[in-house]
């Protein structure tokens, strides 16, 4: 798969669009490669999703583990290779098992989840692939997570396809040619699976 961007250099960025780099220099693993490469091409639009991210992912109310187990279900989801290798090593640094993320990897539901995500895997699932969340779902989530966190998961989910679009749209690869972690699937058979 060839990436369809050619990597931005930084010395290369309108002096207007540096500050932003320096931005995304502080935070990102990719450096300004990934999705900023891409976003980086619509300045404007890559300050406010810099900015949103920024809350998703360090300031949201979800705690970290569950928020990185999120991301991972919408890679899986996706089929979002890059996705997936990105988040896959951060969610291991806020506690995920290796057990939840290789079986989710597999495309399965997880065997012997915590409740917590237990609740986030229903209900990211029910969100993502039926796009909605049952009433019973819906009030489990209130109950145990808070009408912020339901939220500030809700709105994460949804800007984590947002992310995986636009890493298959430009095709993104693996840095310096490593392997993909994911089997593609179709999305009837994602479907499927994810939801039995």
């Amino acid at each position: 798969m060839t990436e369809r961007f050619s990597q931005l250099r930084y010395e290369d960025l309108a002096p207007e669009v540096q500050p932003l780099a320096d931005d995304i220099l502080k935070v990102s693993s990719a450096a300004l490669g990934g999705p900023y490469n891409a976003l980086l091409r619509s300045p404007d639009m890559a300050r406010r999703c810099f900015d949103f991210l920024d809350y998703l992912r360090f300031k949201t109310s979800v705690s970290k583990r569950l928020n990185e187990f999120a991301i991972l279900i919408q890679a899986r989801i996706a089929n979002a290779q890059y996705e997936w290798w990105a988040h896959d090593p951060i969610a291991l640094k806020a506690g995920l098992s290796p057990a939840i993320i290789e079986q989710l990897r597999q495309c399965q539901r997880p065997q012997g989840m915590q409740d917590d995500e237990a609740l986030v895997y229903d209900f990211c699932i029910q969100l993502s692939l039926n796009h909605r969340v049952p009433d019973a779902l819906w009030q489990r989530a209130i109950h145990s997570l808070g009408e912020q966190a339901v939220v500030d998961l809700t709105v994460l989910s949804g800007t984590y396809v947002m992310v995986s679009m636009l890493l298959n749209a430009t095709q993104v690869g693996i840095p310096n040619g490593g392997a993909e972690p994911l089997e593609v699937m179709s999305p009837l058979d994602i479907r499927q699976r994810l939801l039995s």
